[in-house]
């Protein structure tokens, strides 16, 4: 089977071979929403392919996150002008796929490139499939996690003999730590972004959600009832307490927490470069740790998503085998070498780099790799995902339970009834 894939693979080059060195390079044009950090490492991995071979050339183009690249790529590919490969969001892929913006990537084709779906982990490979098909190949998984400074929280009496945070178990444990630093240090318990059009409520949201197994929509229409009401008001107390300022934006909230001035931060892997950067330039000030967010329920489910390549449909302008081809040598390439991606604080969804011996023991990462075994995604929807239209609304009204403008029965009642119109929308077909 090896030796099989292996002779898939090099198929797959052919064009990349000496003797295609004569013909002139296939352009493979990309469109990314990677910025900063991200975006560097995904240039440096760009960079590499092009001088690894001599067939293929990918020229990057990067896009505003959110709706503003969602949006271009809809409507560029629906009139054939769309790019070669993007990156998105898995979570997304209901909206893309379903609404014809992407086209399926066929099993043979897969092959050719010595790609398979039991090389990415099972939960991902699953969410990059939508009408039995595979749409997208992921490239990782980038959950929230709790980041912690150990200075303070060592003077809440919170870290055992070894240095590490003390097991986190339950609401009330949780709420205990954050309220313990504040009183103990003056600093504030928590940082999380918390201001309006802020998302990371709705991520641990669902996230506790989740953990307690309530479902948030079934049948098109919310079902999360009570339970919904009792964990915003649980997570908006940690404000209305004083344990965590409310209103801060994601900057604001970053740097409180880069300042020293929380013990707790709760946030995504993303942020996980900063603190690495920080700390070998002997500016963080602080030693810090990472775990995954702790089993306040059930379980310890958490909010993730997914980046991962997929290739538009762009009407009327079908994409040629040898195009094919270059796009897929690409992308199985930036999958083998998705340990540089990792070291970015994600986790790569690439089995063969992720379960090796050298991502195992990469640091910080090793310290939350648990938390990939207990992700979970938004509810799937069209009107979901990155940046999505309900996952905008949820930004608009949830952030005012946090400040104490609005109950939290109020901030879900306005959320509830603005989003739902959506849910009863047919998707669209674009």
């Amino acid at each position: 089977m090896v030796q099989r894939r292996r002779v898939l693979a090099a198929s797959a080059l052919a064009l990349l071979t000496p003797a295609a060195r004569a013909q002139p390079r296939v352009e493979v044009r990309l469109w990314t929403l990677l910025s900063g950090g991200d975006g560097a490492r995904m240039r440096a991995l760009i960079d590499s392919f092009n001088a690894s071979q001599r067939g293929v050339r990918v020229v990057s183009t990067t896009l505003k996150w959110g709706e503003p690249f969602y949006t271009k790529l809809i409507t560029s590919t629906v009139v054939g002008e769309g790019p070669d490969i993007a990156t998105v969001h898995l979570s997304r892929l209901p909206n893309l796929a379903g609404g014809g913006v992407l086209r399926p990537i066929g099993a043979l084709e897969l092959a050719a490139a010595g790609l398979q779906g039991s090389d990415y982990f099972p939960r991902q490979w699953e969410k990059s499939r939508y009408a039995g098909a595979p749409y997208a190949i992921p490239l990782d998984l980038h959950p929230l996690v709790l980041y912690y400074n150990k200075k303070l929280v060592s003077q809440a009496g919170l870290l055992d003999a070894g240095g590490q945070l003390k097991p986190i178990v339950g609401y009330d444990a949780l709420s205990a730590a954050f309220r313990g630093v504040k009183e103990r240090t003056g600093k504030a318990g928590l940082a999380m972004e918390a201001g309006q059009g802020s998302y990371a409520i709705w991520r641990l949201w669902v996230s506790l959600l989740a953990q307690r197994r309530v479902p948030i929509i079934e049948n098109g229409r919310f079902v999360y009832g009570a339970a919904g009401v009792e964990e915003l008001a649980r997570v908006s107390a940690w404000f209305t307490r004083g344990y965590a300022p409310a209103g801060l934006d994601y900057p604001a909230s970053t740097s409180q927490y880069m300042g020293g001035g929380a013990g707790f931060m709760i946030n995504g892997v993303w942020e996980v470069p900063e603190v690495v950067r920080a700390t070998k330039a002997g500016t963080l000030g602080f030693e810090y740790g990472i775990v995954p967010l702790p089993r306040l329920y059930q379980d310890a489910s958490v909010w993730t998503d997914s980046h991962a390549f997929a290739i538009p449909a762009n009407e009327g302008r079908p994409m040629a085998p040898e195009k094919v081809r270059a796009v897929l040598a690409f992308v199985a390439y930036v999958s083998r070498h998705s340990m540089g991606w990792a070291e970015g604080g994600h986790v790569p969804a690439y089995r063969p780099v992720a379960e090796s011996r050298e991502a195992r023991a990469l640091m910080p990462n090793a310290l939350y790799a648990e938390a990939a075994k207990n992700v979970v995604y938004d509810p799937d929807g069209w009107y979901m995902g990155a940046a999505g239209p309900v996952e905008a609304m949820a930004s608009k009204f949830m952030p005012g339970a946090l400040s104490g403008q609005l109950t939290p029965q109020e901030a879900l009642g306005m959320f509830e009834r603005e989003a739902s119109r959506l849910l009863r929308k047919k998707p669209p077909r674009y």
